[in-house]
């Protein structure tokens, strides 16, 4: 059948569209690092009030990120991410008009809200499409378009504050940029397909079949749609998939404080500081503001192809030992960051020191920690609960990054920047034992074999008081 010619190019066709959710969420994120310092200027900003604007957005996605995650279990998550981009759009020329600081703080807030509704369901409905053995290329191609549109917001962010630079409302340029991918997403998804295992879940099981046949081939498609309808009938105590649900039920309790801690760890290694702060990171270590900016884009580029070479070691490596491996580089090169400033205080040299470390860090980052992170959390939750339980992840996420895009300015003016780093570095090391005692491996599983073997655990943990085994 003509459905059956190329079910690859249709799921490619997919993973294109649905991914510049994260595309904009990458964008969105990563313009404020270069409009700041020109937006400081034009509010008459304080290290108080900066760090509010900037993090104004990430409370957003903290709540978008569970309504979003609850919202797409309830309507779909494909009509979730339609909405998700007509939120993008409006918020985003608020934000370009923007007339105060006031105005400002509510339409970050109000975009982060689609920031965080993105963060949940683009890869929640890529890992319910896309077939097990290609599910961690798939999944991380989201991870892909997010540091993409950080790069593009950073490239805008030079060509804009190098050239135009004696326009005081140059950072309207630079925002207001997003609305075109807001529109293009729009559009995409209004052409896209339902996830298979959302209508399973809503007994919409002959139309979850014509999707399968769209993406799998027809015998693929038939043992799929069996294996997705026996996972939903197991689900039976955790039917009413709520929060109560969750935490009563001690296996699903266990995948919860997992998810949490994944979305945490992601956080606490600081990379935001960087992603959000990284052009007041080089002012401070000796750049201008121009040299900055142009600077900024080496950031940019390397979480680019950091994340090409962790898509790449995904289908090779567990996810356990690239996050290990990417928290022992990461904590490292901030350790190294805290250092050497204090080594090279006033050395013309500083600037490209702090520069080389600030993309050692993101190579480690971007390339393990990242795609891992948000391949982990769209795996382990069961199918009536993915939404919400990967909402409540990503909300703990959300919350951690909030707190570190207010507090980074206040603590780079009180204490500097030395010693601001030695404090993430503290927890990068807490990270790693986090993920050292506690995270199962689950590379190779279905997702309903994932399911299993969480269920497996709980029973085996009913007989043998053993905190610290893994799946």
């Amino acid at each position: 059948m003509n459905n059956q010619a190329n079910p690859n190019s249709f799921l490619r066709t997919i993973i294109l569209v649905s991914t510049l959710g994260g595309l904009l969420f990458g964008y969105d994120t990563g313009v404020i690092n270069g409009a700041l310092p020109f937006m400081s200027e034009s509010f008459n900003l304080n290290s108080f009030t900066e760090g509010l604007v900037a993090s104004s957005l990430l409370l957003g996605a903290a709540f978008g990120s569970v309504f979003g995650g609850k919202l797409s279990d309830y309507i779909g998550r494909r009509k979730n991410i339609l909405y998700l981009a007509l939120l993008f759009l409006i918020t985003t020329l608020g934000c370009t008009l923007a007339p105060n600081v006031t105005v400002m703080v509510i339409c970050r807030f109000l975009l982060g809200v689609a920031v965080g509704g993105a963060s949940v369901t683009v890869p929640a409905y890529l890992a319910e499409m896309s077939p097990v053995e290609s599910r961690g290329r798939m999944v991380t191609q989201n991870e892909l378009m997010i540091v993409s549109g950080q790069l593009l917001a950073f490239v805008f962010n030079a060509i804009l504050g190098s050239t135009m630079d004696d326009n005081p409302n140059v950072w309207r340029y630079m925002l207001v940029i997003a609305a075109l991918p807001a529109i293009l997403l729009f559009l995409g998804m209004l052409k896209m397909p339902e996830s298979p295992r959302w209508l399973v879940s809503k007994k919409k099981n002959e139309d979850a079949l014509v999707v399968l046949q769209k993406i799998r081939r027809e015998d693929r498609a038939k043992s799929e749609l069996r294996e997705i309808q026996t996972a939903f009938t197991e689900e039976t105590e955790t039917k009413k998939a709520n929060f109560i649900d969750m935490i009563a039920v001690p296996w699903v309790r266990r995948i919860l404080f997992l998810g949490i801690g994944i979305g945490v760890v992601q956080q606490i290694t600081g990379v935001n500081s960087i992603m959000y702060y990284g052009t007041q990171i080089l002012k401070d270590a000796g750049f201008q503001t121009k040299a900055a900016l142009i600077g900024n884009i080496a950031n940019g580029v390397i979480s680019v192809l950091a994340t090409f070479v962790g898509i790449w070691l995904l289908g090779r490596v567990g996810r356990r030992p690239m996050l290990l491996t990417g928290l022992i580089g990461t904590t490292t090169a901030l350790l190294l960051i805290g250092i050497l400033p204090l080594i090279f205080e006033g050395s013309p040299a500083l600037p490209y020191i702090v520069l080389t470390l600030t993309v050692t860090f993101l190579a480690f980052q971007q390339g393990a920690i990242s795609p891992v992170t948000w391949l982990m959390l769209s795996e382990i939750f069961p199918l009536r609960l993915r939404g919400l339980g990967m909402g409540i992840s990503v909300c703990g996420s959300w919350i951690v990054n909030f707190f570190v895009g207010l507090t980074f300015p206040i603590l780079l003016d009180k204490i500097g920047l030395s010693t601001t780093f030695f404090i993430f570095v503290v927890l990068g090391l807490v990270a790693l034992t986090f993920v050292k005692k506690f995270l199962p491996e689950t590379k190779g599983f279905t997702l309903e074999q994932l399911e299993r073997n969480f269920r497996k655990y709980n029973d085996r943990s009913d007989k043998v008081s053993s905190k610290n085994e893994v799946v």
